[in-house]
C-alpha cells in the first residue's frame, strides 16, 4: 500500500521560509517522478514542482529561484524548501508519486503566509 504523508506545513510571515517534507512508504521515491502541488483558495490545482527518477527538477514559474525540490533516497523523502515566502504563495501543498502508470496523492498540508 503506497502512502505519501506530507509535514512541515505552518504559518509563517511574508519572506520566511519553510521545508516541506513527504515521507513516503510502500514505493521508492527515485523510482518516478515525485513532485508538489498546490491548491489556493477558489483556485485549481497548480504544479509546484517536480524531480523525476534521474533528479532533474522542474519548477512552475511563479516559484522558480524561491523553492528547491529534493530527495532523500537514505529516509525516502522528498523536500520541498520555500524561501522568500509571499502571500499568494497560501496554499494546501500536496505531494505526489508517478510510479509507473500510476499516481498517488498525499493529504494535503496547510502553508499559510501572512503579510
Amino acid at each position: 500500500q503506497v502512502q505519501l504523508v506530507e509535514s512541515g506545513g505552518g504559518l509563517v510571515q511574508a519572506g520566511g521560509s519553510l521545508t516541506l517534507s513527504c515521507a513516503a512508504s510502500g514505493i521508492i521515491v527515485s523510482d518516478g517522478a515525485m513532485g508538489w502541488y498546490r491548491q489556493r483558495p477558489g483556485k485549481q490545482r497548480e504544479l509546484v514542482a517536480t524531480i523525476t527518477s534521474g533528479g532533474v527538477p522542474n519548477y512552475a514559474d511563479s516559484v522558480k529561484g524561491r523553492f528547491t525540490i529534493s530527495r532523500d533516497s537514505g529516509k525516502n523523502t522528498v523536500l520541498l524548501q520555500m524561501n522568500s515566502l509571499k502571500p499568494e504563495d497560501t496554499a494546501v501543498y500536496y505531494c505526489t508519486a508517478r510510479i509507473g502508470w500510476s499516481t498517488y496523492w498525499g493529504q494535503g498540508t496547510q502553508v499559510t503566509v501572512s503579510s
